[in-house]
């Protein structure tokens, strides 16, 4: 999914201002504000009247270093003795005096770095962060044009920075689309941007809940890895009707998705933009068994074989929790094979104790995408020479070629490719989230089968 460009008039620049005086400044940018059409006139502006979303984005210090290989810890914003050691280790890679701090020279490096690397077409072995360059108002502008067509709303964005603690400094400003087709009337988005340390933002995580519009939706977009003990995702998830994470850039998958179980086992309503992205190979999956002949020939179904872009697994996880919780699968146990493909095999027992084995495999690419993870293919057969419930389902993209070189093609009784997946960005995804709330119980049901394989695994 894209949108199409629209030109972004500022009704307000970032300001800085005191926390206590955001509401007020807030106020002041409507009443001020003016646009003088052709005819002189001033287009009517739509505030806030949909939702708000809380955005918590750390600043690019960790994703940098997570990116490059130095840093394995959780993305989180804080200065920890991970952090600190991989911004050591950086700086002795780059010739720079170890101080383990960042600061905008440092982070500058960072960037240069990390561009080196993609434009030699190389990869870091299990890396899992795509650490784009952005600042804070990029990043503002990018939501904006995929929230604001739609909705005008209110986003609190709340920046955890990696250094010394100086409080909290706030900023107001807001944005409006022009489109063509209704340039008699703006629909804006207003925002609210609090900058500091973890800890400085947690201090005052109590007057974030007054920021949000009372009687209105509310969202968290949780754009670090979940924590279920942090104190201010507690406090906001309380008071959300919806918290929204992206699996794709967990730095630890199997832990990080097993920290969303726990949420959903202490009644957070979760949801996962990585699974919307996972949505179209399950649409294609359930048409392929809807003619009455296969769905019968579904149950003949043993072997299951996942291809994804190496480095994050999620994906190929939650495909394989959907696909186990849907026909009943029970995984009994694991193995891996490690090299040039990544190969995690896991045994479920069926219906009348039938034996499945499903294979995720990790494949190297030169040309990576956006999305960490992505699914390149999925095939469904079976040991029974007679059973007609083969499958084939590839990426536009990525294609088949593995699988066909295994015969994959052969066995496959029903061949599908889908879309490329690659323009569905988180923040296209997220305009799309909004639209909803509460519990997803295919999600929830899902997850929790995808919980037991990686606790399956990790006692292996």
């Amino acid at each position: 999914m894209t949108s199409q460009a629209s030109t972004i008039y500022s009704l307000q620049a970032p300001k800085d201002v005191s926390l206590n005086d955001i509401e007020a400044e807030l106020g002041k940018i409507w009443q001020g504000y003016g646009i003088a059409g052709e005819d002189g006139a001033l287009p009517a502006a739509t505030r806030a009247t949909t939702f708000t979303l809380v955005v918590y984005e750390p600043e690019q210090t960790q994703y940098l270093l997570a990116a490059l290989g130095f840093y394995k810890g959780p993305i989180d914003g804080i200065l920890g003795p991970q952090t600190v050691s991989a911004l050591r280790d950086a700086q002795k890679s780059l010739g720079l005096e170890r101080t383990g701090k960042t600061n905008p020279q440092m982070l500058i490096r960072l960037r240069e770095e990390l561009a080196k690397l993609h434009s030699g077409g190389e990869h870091q072995s299990g890396n899992n962060i795509s650490a784009d360059e952005y600042s804070t108002d990029a990043a503002s502008a990018r939501i904006a044009d995929e929230i604001a067509l739609r909705n005008p709303c209110r986003i609190i964005s709340l920046i955890p920075v990696v250094g010394e603690d100086e409080g909290v400094q706030a900023q107001v400003s807001a944005y409006c689309p022009i489109q063509k087709q209704s340039s008699s009337s703006l629909v804006c988005c207003e925002y609210i941007t609090l900058t500091g340390t973890a800890a400085a933002l947690e201090r005052i995580g109590g007057m974030v809940p007054a920021l949000l519009i009372g009687g209105l939706p509310k969202f968290i977009w949780w754009k670090a890895t979940p924590d279920p003990n942090n104190g201010l995702f507690k406090r906001l998830a309380a008071v959300c009707d919806n918290v929204i994470v992206d699996s794709c850039n967990f730095n630890e998958p199997d832990n990080d998705l097993l920290s969303l179980q726990a949420l959903i086992d202490n009644g957070v309503p979760l949801a996962d933009l990585n699974w919307r992205r996972v949505g179209g190979w399950q649409e294609l999956t359930a048409e392929a068994y809807d003619a009455p002949a296969r769905r019968k020939a579904l149950t003949e179904v043993d072997r299951v074989n996942i291809d994804y872009e190496k480095g994050n697994h999620t994906q190929a996880l939650l495909f394989l929790g959907w696909l186990a919780s849907r026909l009943n699968w029970r995984a009994v146990s694991y193995e891996q094979e490690m090299g040039d493909y990544t190969i995690r095999r896991f045994k479920f027992m069926g219906d009348n104790q039938r034996e499945i084995q499903a294979e995720l495999a990790g494949v190297p690419v030169a040309d990576f995408g956006d999305i960490p993870g992505d699914l390149i293919a999925i095939r469904l057969s079976s040991t029974n020479p007679d059973a007609n419930c083969g499958t084939l389902i590839c990426s536009e993209t990525g294609g088949c070629m593995r699988m066909e070189t295994q015969g994959g093609a052969q066995s496959a009784g029903v061949f599908q490719q889908i879309t490329s997946l690659s323009e569905q960005k988180a923040e296209a995804l997220l305009s799309q989230q909004v639209q909803r709330w509460g519990k997803e119980a295919l999600f929830e049901e899902s997850l929790k089968v995808t919980a037991q394989l990686i606790q399956l695994a990790q006692k292996g």
